[in-house]
């Protein structure tokens, strides 16, 4: 069996919908709050049906110099075109997106894992440089 993180995939964004792509200054002022988007299919749009969705995304800031990461924000995304009258009959479908804002002291790593229903675990990083 493999080890957790090895179940794990990443790819490069612009030819994989299921990359949750980070977006946010690669500089910040230190202890200054920021924005910091999270969206999954953000060139190639993800399916959001019944049967094929993004049922969460998680983020997490890795301070340099400390061992362990923070969990920023966990995002669940449940409306998938569900219905008690069968699948894809509702008219409510969620988007894969997330938006937070956090603040810190530390240049490090924002890290981002999502989950497709069908495909499983997605994985993105980007670096951060505080001033």
């Amino acid at each position: 069996m493999p080890d957790f993180k090895d179940l794990f995939q990443s790819a490069d964004w612009k030819a994989e919908k299921h990359v949750p792509v980070i977006e946010c200054s690669d500089t910040v002022k230190r202890g200054e709050f920021f924005k910091v988007t999270v969206t999954v299919g953000k060139e190639i749009t993800h399916p959001n049906t019944t049967e094929h969705h993004i049922r969460w995304i998680e983020v997490y800031f890795h301070p340099e110099g400390e061992k362990f990461p923070y969990e920023i924000g966990r995002f669940e995304f449940n409306a998938h075109g569900e219905s008690t009258q069968g699948p894809n009959t509702s008219s409510l479908f969620a988007h894969p997106e997330a938006t937070l804002m956090f603040k810190t002291d530390k240049s490090g790593r924002i890290f981002s894992a999502s989950y497709c229903n069908i495909h499983g675990l997605w994985q993105y990083s980007k670096e951060l440089s505080v001033k």
